[in-house]
């Protein structure tokens, strides 16, 4: 059963962090250009002057946020900006989307085109100092996700209805070609964000699916949250024992008040805490 955590309607709800030193969930708007958060039960917003979708953290007060042309540090309590690295500055189709930080503290960050053209995006990792393409050719990047013990990293291009893996080396770069995970085809479900358990079962945001479904390591279907909202777009854990699920959704193309929301779910099992960023 879920609950309603942010009554804030997002166009475009993305990208669930939850810092673990502030003890605080932040998440985005992209198509309103915001970053979103509660500090003790106040809601605030932080205003940017384009489409920002994902974050890393990379100590108690800055995060390593995506935005449509570069990566940038962010202050939360200054607001102050400190550019880092271009992402595809000099492509006007496309923007960030989904994102997360790896074990190892590489920041992976997908684009897309705005209009989701078919394979205008690709994913990428930021670590050390160094942006290195890892996948092209893909048309709408999501599930970027790993497993507790940094082997494997999970991601999916959701027009195609299919989540990838791919083996990881000692410094998190993947290995080899990626291969299946979980074919979504026969269910009729488009993955969107995901997140990984301290047990490593893969929880997927189902877009239009009213759900945040669960599969184990194996990539069989284990059980799922159902959420009032129908475009769930990401989900992440956190809370002060790992066990609260959070999910954006998106109220994009939609009506009704339930759309866009930000909710939450308590679990059985633990989530990961999510890495911070070796810039």
């Amino acid at each position: 059963m879920s609950n309603l955590f942010d009554d804030r309607q997002c166009q475009l709800g993305e990208g669930p962090l939850w810092h673990p030193e502030r003890q605080q969930l932040f998440w985005f708007d992209i198509l309103s250009k915001q970053l979103l958060t509660r500090t003790n039960g106040t809601p605030k917003t932080y205003q940017f002057a384009e489409h920002v979708s994902a974050a890393g953290w990379v100590s108690q007060s800055e995060l390593l946020v995506a935005s449509e042309t570069r990566l940038f540090l962010f202050n939360l309590d200054t607001e102050a900006t400190r550019d880092i690295c271009p992402l595809e500055a000099d492509n006007a189709v496309t923007r960030s989307n989904d994102g997360r930080v790896d074990p190892k503290g590489g920041f992976w960050i997908g684009t897309m085109g705005f209009n989701a053209e078919p394979g205008a995006g690709a994913i990428y990792r930021y670590y050390r100092g160094e942006l290195r393409k890892l996948f092209g050719n893909i048309t709408i990047s999501n599930a970027i996700c790993f497993s507790p013990d940094a082997k494997t990293a999970y991601f999916a291009d959701t027009d195609t209805q299919t989540i990838q893996k791919v083996e990881l080396d000692d410094d998190g770069w993947p290995t080899g070609t990626p291969t299946l995970f979980t074919d979504l085809t026969v269910s009729g479900h488009y993955p969107d964000g995901a997140a990984v358990d301290s047990e490593g079962h893969l929880w997927n945001a189902q877009w239009g699916a009213h759900r945040v479904a669960r599969y184990a390591p194996d990539g069989s279907f284990v059980s799922e949250v159902s959420l009032p909202a129908a475009q769930v777009s990401c989900p992440a854990f956190g809370g002060a024992d790992l066990q609260t699920l959070f999910a954006t959704t998106a109220a994009v193309d939609l009506e009704g008040e339930e759309e866009g929301r930000t909710y939450f779910a308590q679990t059985a099992v633990r989530g990961q805490a999510e890495h911070r960023v070796i810039l």
